[in-house]
């Protein structure tokens, strides 16, 4: 039996391939846009069967080439960039594609575990997996938020009692294999960068009431969303959308001390705290943009009651865990 994950040369996909192949599993089919080519590496130590583009893919699933062969669909290809405006593209990418795969995976009875994202939410200041909090700011919150709405349609007919179907709202993810996401990697990516090149990190001033660097989100290392990924595999008769951050938010001002600390500790240096690094400018402070205001969110935070419920009790690594991790990986992987 295959298992299928889409958006596997990405970011979560490439990392859902390689937490797969660390349990045994290698038969793998890989689907992706190839497009941007440079994506293939991160498969370069990953074991996998097949790779499809996501085109041929589609047309080969619905046409009945995989039925009775797959035991699950990890579905994390997607358009993720939030300031794409082609809404009909966003659309047929992000929401017909799904559709397409959700049907088949219940018509054939297959595990579907799918990305969707805490962009569901907007600028909503609580973060439940409930119709009233969720109002998306643009057309990629949008898609994710049309798709969860049918997937809970078909959760309230017994078709998806007999079939698991898996949401997970994705906060702020970070980690290793995401370097070809450029302007839309991680702030943890982008901080060791900076870092590299100029010896600082340079964060917004205060905005909606927090003071400079102390707007917070929910980061969450993406070694724990493929851990939370692979608990729902393991129990199939769990469906649900759940939340998938840390459930704790943390400062940018946090994320930023966490990074530099990092970044110094590879060349012996010790940990200092925020004010020292602050003193000794190697955290700086710009102002906030103008393009940005009434756009952003300074706050974002998980609840992760439902996760909970659902059986997952396994802790989540905090930024001065999960960014600590991640510098070492990418000083590995210059």
């Amino acid at each position: 039996m295959y298992t299928i994950v889409t958006g596997a040369a990405g970011f979560i996909g490439s990392n859902l391939v390689k937490a797969l192949n660390d349990r045994g599993v290698t038969n793998i089919i890989a689907v992706d846009n190839l497009t941007r080519a440079d994506k293939f590496k991160n498969l370069v130590d990953c074991e996998i069967a097949d790779y499809l583009d996501k085109e041929v893919f589609i047309e080969r699933l619905t046409a009945g080439d995989f039925d009775g062969q797959v035991k699950a669909i990890f579905h994390e290809g997607a358009c993720s960039d939030t300031m794409e405006s082609d809404g009909h593209y966003m659309m047929e990418n992000n929401f017909r594609y799904s559709l397409a795969m959700l049907d088949w995976c219940l018509a054939q009875k297959v595990q579907f575990l799918y990305a969707s994202s805490a962009a569901t939410y907007g600028g909503s200041s609580e973060f439940r997996e409930e119709r009233q909090f969720e109002s998306p700011l643009n057309v990629y919150g949008y898609s994710k938020f049309l798709f969860d709405q049918i997937v809970r349609q078909r959760l309230a007919k017994a078709q998806g009692k007999n079939s698991q179907i898996v949401g997970f709202r994705y906060f702020n993810v970070y980690g290793p294999r995401e370097s070809h996401k450029g302007r839309m990697a991680s702030v943890a990516f982008h901080h060791y960068n900076q870092f590299l090149a100029e010896r600082k990190v340079k964060l917004f001033e205060g905005c909606d009431g927090y003071g400079h660097g102390e707007q917070k989100r929910d980061f969450v290392y993406v070694g724990d969303v493929a851990k939370v990924n692979l608990y729902f595999l393991d129990h199939p008769q769990r469906s649900g959308i759940f939340n998938l951050g840390t459930g704790r938010a943390q400062s940018f001002n946090e994320l930023a001390a966490a990074n530099v600390n990092s970044c110094r500790a590879l060349a012996g240096e010790p940990a200092q705290s925020l004010e020292a690094l602050l003193k000794q400018g190697f955290i700086e402070y710009i102002p906030f943009p103008d393009a940005l205001r009434g756009k952003y969110q300074s706050f974002t935070q998980a609840d992760l009651s439902r996760l909970r419920a659902a059986g997952y009790t396994d802790s989540f690594a905090s930024v001065e865990e999960g960014v600590a991790h991640y510098v070492k990986w990418l000083n590995s992987h210059v």
